[in-house]
């Protein structure tokens, strides 16, 4: 996507910061696993992780330019914890070539009712870095990458101890949706979803929009063999007590056996106009295989409308991922989403 060169390094420019009261604040890691994993061809090999948390009251930037496109909530930075409770943890995965700061809005409000969030952003899977085959196509992995973030978050030595071991959940958006159903003990049938894709039956879900950039290489390395082969594999971590899905992706890649491990406690929610990730193969069929799961549609909502607000100038040239239906406010659409989530990790942890 192409920005007006102006305008994007008017955008990138540092905001000032101004005094102001905030109960959100947001910090940063870049987390190395003890054991030995999968990177997926990306350059970097540690897992980055933004980190929104309850904190004292202090200087408040603005609300924040991310990637020159969206608008991040105004947060406290250089400011610790608020308290020395424990506080129930959020794992975040975004979604298909995007970043976890793509869903600022949702993981500062839920800072801000008392959650600690802990987003990674998935190697070779990010818009934060060069994009890769394997990150896109290896999607198993990217569970992993939530329980590494979680094993370190509990041994940080700022957050450890203000977390509740017994109250962890996970969030994710498209494919991130289908990452914390993994998480929660979903397999994986690589085998349907490419018979799927290869039927009349197939929908945009087959190759997302953000995987052009990505070219299937000529051959995979004994690695990326070795994870293909595990795909169908459990991935659940007993830790995670409740996952919401939103807009998950990937549900054809599931059959009526698949969801037998599961045991944590799970929402669904999608708009009601994505036509990015179809309602009937993806969060429909998930309800359907998911009998005790309920389903949430957001009226007017597309699949983009869940990333953050766009700034103001920048709509017109970025109109996917920024433009909603006439009548439609993106504002209130993640007001219904918060309360959703708000609500059901109140219940559940």
């Amino acid at each position: 996507m192409k920005i007006l060169p102006l305008l994007t390094l008017l955008l990138l420019l540092p905001c000032a910061a101004v005094r102001g009261e905030s109960t959100v604040g947001i910090d940063e890691r870049a987390f190395v696993p003890k054991r030995e994993r999968h990177w997926r061809g990306a350059e970097d090999h540690r897992l980055l992780t933004r980190i929104w948390y309850p904190a004292t009251s202090s200087f408040t930037i603005q609300p924040r330019v991310i990637g020159g496109i969206f608008l991040g909530q105004p947060v406290s930075v250089g400011v610790g914890p608020s308290d020395q409770a424990r506080h129930p943890l959020l794992l975040l995965s975004h979604g298909t070539g995007g970043g976890s700061d793509s869903l600022d809005w949702l993981a500062a409000a839920l800072a801000a009712q008392g959650y600690i969030v802990a987003g990674v952003n998935h190697p070779g899977n990010t818009v934060l870095a060069p994009l890769t085959w394997d990150g896109f196509s290896l999607w198993w992995e990217r569970a992993a990458d939530l329980s590494d973030v979680l094993d370190a978050m509990l041994a940080d030595p700022v957050f450890g101890s203000r977390i509740d071991p017994s109250r962890i959940g996970a969030i994710g958006f498209s494919l991130g949706g289908y990452t914390v159903l993994s998480l929660a003990g979903a397999r994986t049938d690589r085998a349907a979803f490419s018979a799927f894709c290869d039927s009349p039956a197939r929908d945009a879900g087959c190759r997302p929009p953000e995987m052009k950039d990505s070219g299937e290489p000529a051959a995979v390395s004994a690695e990326t063999a070795r994870s293909l082969a595990g795909s169908g594999q459990s991935f659940k971590d007993a830790r995670v007590k409740a996952v919401f899905a939103l807009a998950p992706a990937l549900g054809e890649a599931f059959h009526d056996g698949s969801f037998d491990e599961v045991s944590a406690s799970v929402a669904l929610a999608a708009g009601e106009q994505d036509s990015i990730v179809p309602l009937a193969t993806n969060a429909r069929r998930y309800a359907s295989l998911l009998p005790k799961a309920e389903l949430t549609l957001i009226e007017g909502a597309g699949h983009y409308s869940m990333l953050d607000d766009c700034v103001p100038d920048v709509v017109e040239h970025v109109p996917l991922l920024c433009k909603e239906l006439p009548g439609t406010d993106r504002d209130a659409l993640h007001a219904r989403v918060v309360e959703l989530a708000r609500t059901f990790f109140a219940s559940k942890l």
